[in-house]
């Protein structure tokens, strides 16, 4: 078996629909079982996927980019779409049933923001040192 490279990622563009939140988790969970991420740090990362993912069909215009990358001691994720429009937090009253998807990501991840145009919401993941490749 030869080592993966240095620097691993995955991009998939679809339409925008709810059934494509499990089916991107679906497949960022085979990448991190490729890239060695298991346990409670991958589980973090689908669900981050699952929200970022979600905002973006709810909220989102046009197509959806979901994009993983693995490199050295850092997880990325950026999800993409047409509106101008960036993600933001909210504080949600306890009745409301949405809204919270950017406060989990701000618990989960070790960072997170928006791009300069408001189209791509990101966040990031400290991993930890040694692990094996």
């Amino acid at each position: 078996m030869q080592p993966l490279p240095q620097t691993s990622h995955f991009e998939v563009a679809f339409a925008p629909s709810r059934h494509r939140v499990g089916s991107m988790r679906r497949i960022t969970s085979a990448y991190l079982g490729l890239w060695d991420l298991h346990g409670p740090l991958a589980e973090d990362i689908v669900l981050a996927v699952s929200e970022l993912v979600t905002n973006a069909i709810e909220h989102g215009e046009g197509g959806v980019a979901l994009r993983v990358q693995c490199a050295d001691n850092e997880l990325h994720v950026a999800v993409t779409d047409g509106s101008p429009a960036p993600a933001s937090l909210r504080s949600p009253s306890d009745d409301d049933q949405s809204g919270r998807g950017l406060l989990l990501i701000t618990v989960l991840a070790d960072r997170w923001g928006t791009s300069d145009d408001g189209k791509t919401t990101w966040c990031q993941f400290d991993l930890p040192s040694g692990r094996a490749r």
